[in-house]
Formats: C-alpha cells, sequence, structure tokens
C-alpha cells in the first residue's frame, strides 16, 4: 500500500484513483480532488 500524500489514507498501488510522477517519484492518489491539489502545489506536500 502507498499513501496518499495529500489526506494520507492508504493507497492500493494497482488501483489508484490517479497517480503522478514528481522528481522521480511515483505518488498515488485516493481520489481525482487529492490528485489536482497535489498538482497545483506539490511543494506544500512535501516533508
Amino acid at each position: 500500500m502507498e499513501i496518499d500524500p495529500v489526506c494520507g489514507m492508504k493507497v492500493d498501488p494497482q488501483n489508484p484513483a490517479g497517480s503522478y510522477e514528481y522528481k522521480g517519484t511515483t505518488y498515488y492518489f485516493c481520489s481525482t480532488a487529492c490528485l489536482e491539489d497535489f498538482k497545483d502545489d506539490p511543494k506544500s506536500y512535501m516533508g
């Protein structure tokens, strides 16, 4: 399982609502809303 960086939910990487590659790492999302929030400002969800 992966963790959605926006909301912290567990996400099955085989069946995510969305995924996005940022700086060489693929992130997985529980919903398209979380994916869009991440795309808008990925730096705010790092560390």
